[in-house]
């Protein structure tokens, strides 16, 4: 089951609190001389959830209200997006307050179940994970090689913070016309939750859309893209085998390793419409033995 959509019509009451991503410094390079350089934000922001302390993130900060609402959603902490009153960030006491109308059920029991995963950072996922993966099931979904090509092509203009300053993850919600939204961060799993508070705030159905990050395919990775509804994961870097595992149960197309015109399709190849082969063919010595698609 794919996760409900909240009303576009309702909005919590939120601050606009968003920080510039990145500070000028001084620096010595490899000749001893001094360069002016960037160097990426890092803010703590502690999470009070109806008074009670729930988490503290470290963020780049330029979406807080967002991020907040993204990491509530994908923790399954609110039942739905109307139950939330208001989110408020100040960065005087680095603490976001999230109020609700009628508190949470059972706020005690799933903050005691936690996972620390292994995003940047120590992510941690509450509430019972396998559980929720074993009812949820992803639409299938068909995307053309031409399009991740085309995909890889405009994300490259994206990395801003990363092009200044570096140190950051870049995470990408990708519609048939192209980047729906960008957002860096210090941790991937931080502009993944941001993107899944846009979705949520503004009603954005994923089944229809790829998810793009720059970091790692984990399994947290994974559940935070299963719970916006979006079937297909796509990253320039590796997978882990949980991150696997969980794309394999839930039914994520599972695209990584993607830079330039190569790539590897580690789960749902079948729905990969291979359209725009490179003329060379496959890379003479490459190991890994050849299997049907069929398997993949």
């Amino acid at each position: 089951m794919a996760t409900p959509q909240a009303q576009a019509s309702y909005r919590p009451v939120m601050s606009h609190a968003g920080l510039k991503p990145a500070f000028r410094v001084t620096a010595v390079d490899e000749f001893g001389e001094l360069r002016e350089s960037q160097v990426a934000g890092e803010q703590p922001l502690t999470l009070y959830l109806d008074k009670r302390e729930v988490v503290t993130l470290m963020t780049l900060g330029t979406h807080p209200e967002l991020l907040v609402l993204g990491y509530l959603r994908n923790q399954r902490l609110v039942p739905c997006l109307e139950s939330v009153h208001s989110i408020q960030v100040d960065w005087e006491t680095e603490a976001v307050a999230v109020t609700t109308f009628d508190g949470v059920d059972d706020l005690e029991r799933k903050l005691a179940h936690r996972t620390v995963t292994s995003g940047c950072g120590q992510g941690t996922v509450f509430g019972r994970i396998s559980d929720y993966l074993d009812r949820l099931r992803l639409p299938a979904a068909e995307v053309r090689q031409s399009r991740i090509y085309d995909l890889l092509e405009r994300l490259s203009a994206h990395n801003e913070v990363y092009k200044r300053a570096g140190a950051v993850h870049g995470c990408a919600l990708c519609a048939a016309g192209g980047i729906e939204l960008f957002v860096e961060d210090v941790g991937r799993h931080n502009a993944a939750d941001a993107i899944a508070g846009h979705m949520w705030l503004n009603a954005v159905d994923g089944a229809d859309k790829l998810f793009y990050t720059t970091g790692r395919l984990t399994s947290e990775m994974v559940i935070k893209v299963a719970q916006m509804g979006i079937p297909v994961l796509l990253s320039r870097s590796g997978v882990t085998h949980k991150g696997l595992e969980f794309a394999r149960k839930v039914g994520v197309t599972m695209i990584a390793r993607a830079k330039g015109q190569h790539f590897l399709v580690y789960n749902g190849a079948v729905r990969v419409l291979f359209d725009a082969k490179p003329p060379s063919g496959p890379i003479p010595g490459r190991q890994g033995r050849k299997r049907r698609l069929s398997t993949l």
